[in-house]
């Protein structure tokens, strides 16, 4: 994992494909929900800078944009902003992804859907001292080509988590990220969360601060996008993936729960 800048690294590697893991396509099949809102901003009222959560020094990209999702999810559901410590997103990157603190570098990097078997299985671990677990209730895959769908996961989740192939127009000094045919693509991936979007855009966070994604961006280099349920989020809004209730999100995620955890496959 190379820089975006001098400290900004990145850290997603290379996507999966699991059949177990449920399509928003096949969610919505037969459904006719109402378009999503015209525009969302749920990091608005939050303050702006949100914190490099390790991702200066560490490609621990897919940790990161989860806490920053956390921070999204706790503002909106209970008014209060919470920031874990640096030390908690520390944990979930040795325990996700096989990160060894005591060897020098940047570490593994991350895979999106194994964080997210973590997330779903074991818990991110929260609070001072990390001995608390906070676990996402279900992910579910969206098709990065299907703007409505995109938009839909945001108005509905608060986040959509998305991972891509970096070209070199993507850095931390470039605040809008727009496809552009000639940029080469470099051997990098990374993680973040979209947390608004309006008719031309949706908006990120990434190292501590929001970035403009188009949606050219995201239909040409984007390649993985998720719909997370949070329990705090689907306890205050009534909103969850798909309007699937969450008898409906368990029965997806029974597959899904049979899967060794992520940490362990990864040697941890």
């Amino acid at each position: 994992m190379t820089t975006s800048g001098t400290l900004h690294k990145f850290g997603r590697t290379a996507r999966t494909f699991d059949p177990r893991v449920p399509h928003m396509s096949a969610l919505l099949a037969g459904k006719k929900l109402p378009p999503p809102p015209i525009s969302i901003d749920y990091a608005a009222k939050l303050p702006p800078n949100f914190g490099m959560m390790l991702n200066d020094n560490l490609g621990d990209c897919t940790c990161a944009a989860y806490y920053h999702a956390r921070q999204v999810w706790t503002f909106n559901s209970a008014g209060t902003e919470i920031t874990e410590p640096d030390q908690d997103v520390r944990g979930l990157y040795v325990q996700a992804c096989g990160y060894n603190p005591s060897q020098p570098g940047p570490g593994p990097g991350g895979n999106e859907q194994l964080v997210l078997r973590f997330l779903l299985k074991t818990g991110a671990p929260i609070g001072p001292s990390g001995q608390q677990r906070d676990k996402i209730l279900a992910f579910v895959e969206v098709d990065h080509r299907n703007a409505e769908d995109v938009k839909r996961t945001i108005d509905d989740c608060g986040v959509a988590y998305i991972g891509f192939p970096v070209p070199e127009n993507v850095s931390y000094d470039n605040r809008t990220w727009d496809y552009d045919p000639n940029a080469p693509m470099t051997n990098e991936g990374h993680a973040v969360v979209l947390v608004g979007y309006d008719a031309n855009a949706a908006t990120a966070i990434s190292w501590g601060r929001l970035y403009t994604v188009t949606w050219s961006f995201i239909s040409n280099i984007v390649d993985e996008v998720y719909a997370i349920a949070d329990s705090s989020w689907v306890e205050k809004t009534g909103k969850t993936p798909a309007a699937m209730t969450l008898a409906q999100l368990e029965e997806q995620m029974q597959a899904l729960r049979g899967i060794p955890e992520a940490g362990k496959s990864a040697g941890v």
